[in-house]
């Protein structure tokens, strides 16, 4: 049903040569020493070796120096590189910045354009995307306290964000904020571009995440809004239509991001099965033949599978028929692919013993940093309850919130 065209098989192979050879070698510095920052010379270099071969930004339209893959081509290119932590970076197709490049793309002016998109889609800057906020529920984007009040031809804007990831290094930010109080809860918001230099634009702090700050791209900052000041010519799109762009920007990303995590339910079953094959427990027995460990990879290996057969098919709907058709379907993966991720990792790290829990393995790695795949870009249990009031109001039962 989801067939991959020879010229793409060709790409993945480049892709998988790379991630290989180049990529994953780099790891065990990044998981033991902690810093991307001290990685990323040897990342530019692999940077370039990508552009080399032409398999630079994925996403990106070919337009805009892109390869200008369809959705479905891009959702298998995202399982390759999720094998490697560094996989989405080293080709430009990374979170924040492919999504902030696919908004700036279809809501950004022409200046817009110019400043902030043609040198984040050639890799020469990065950016974030500053929504979320520490006292108020991510998973009801609607309710935002940070504000942006016109003042002249400016917007003043105060607030505070969190989980802005990558926003260690970013040129610029954009930021969620309301500038139409009065208006109706999808209406009230917008989109604005913040340089990250801008006075009253101020970086608090590196979020730790299960104890590891991280720094550069590898990281998420609370950021702190204060009588920051930029043109009004910084609004992204119309006012009002923050809500709406966010959704845009959500749909593929959530395709994106389950895909990605395919790769590491990938890479952590191979260390699982290689593991199993080679740990003895006793002269001549190795763990693998221990029907428990064999039944957890039968499970995997199922799991993984109907993963990403369900977020192909989503991506394909969604191609077909566009991001609102297939919302129930990006639900269902969301919330799927996020367990099964969470199940395959820990089956991982069992199989490894002590081992599973050092930086030895990239394992405890993806542990830490992939538990909040069942938090962002809405918790699993909101998708959950989006996706059985859709079914029951087919029967006829009306679920109130």
């Amino acid at each position: 049903m989801f067939p991959v065209s020879a010229e793409l098989e060709s790409k993945l192979k480049a892709m998988r040569a790379i991630i290989d050879s180049e990529v994953i070698p780099l790891e065990r510095e990044l998981a033991q020493q902690k810093s991307f920052v001290a990685l990323e010379p040897e990342l530019a270099r692999v940077r370039l070796e990508v552009k080399r071969q032409g398999l630079w930004g994925p996403q990106i339209p070919k337009k805009l120096g892109g390869m200008g893959l369809a959705l479905t081509e891009h959702a298998r290119v995202s399982e390759e590189l999720g094998r490697s932590p560094l996989g989405h970076y080293v080709f430009n197709c990374q979170a924040p910045d492919a999504g902030n490049m696919e908004i700036l793309e279809q809501f950004g002016s022409d200046d817009q354009k110019r400043s902030y998109l043609g040198p984040l889609v050639r890799g020469e800057i990065r950016s974030c995307f500053a929504m979320t906020e520490p006292d108020l529920p991510g998973s009801n984007p609607t309710w935002l306290a940070t504000t942006a009040v016109k003042d002249g031809d400016d917007y003043v804007i105060n607030g505070r964000k969190w989980f802005t990831s990558s926003a260690d290094g970013a040129a610029f930010a954009i930021v969620m904020a309301v500038t139409n109080p009065d208006a109706a809860p999808h209406a009230r918001a917008s989109q604005i571009v913040v340089p990250t230099g801008t006075p009253g634009f101020r970086r608090v702090r590196n979020i730790s995440v299960m104890g590891e700050p991280g720094d550069g791209y590898a990281s998420h900052a609370e950021v702190a809004f204060e009588d920051c000041r930029v043109p009004r010519t910084n609004l992204l799109g119309m006012e009002g239509a923050g809500f709406g762009i966010a959704q845009e920007r959500l749909g593929p990303g959530r395709i994106h991001h389950c895909m990605r995590w395919i790769g590491i339910c990938e890479r952590a079953f191979q260390l699982m099965c290689e593991r199993a094959a080679s740990r003895t427990v006793s002269p001549g027995k190795p763990l693998g033949t221990k029907q428990i460990v064999q039944a957890w990879v039968a499970e995997s290996r199922a799991e993984i599978q109907a993963g990403r057969l369900m977020v192909l098919h989503a991506a394909w709907k969604m191609e077909r028929d566009g991001a609102y058709a297939a919302r129930e379907e990006v639900s269902l993966i969301k919330f799927f692919v996020a367990g099964v991720l969470q199940r395959v990792i820990d089956r991982a790290i069992q199989v490894h013993g002590a081992l599973g829990m050092t930086d030895d393995t990239i394992l405890a790695y993806f542990y830490r940093h992939e538990r909040a795949a069942r938090i962002y870009d809405g918790a699993d249990e909101v998708h959950k309850v989006v996706v059985a009031k859709r079914i029951l109001k087919g029967y006829g039962l009306e679920v109130s919130s």
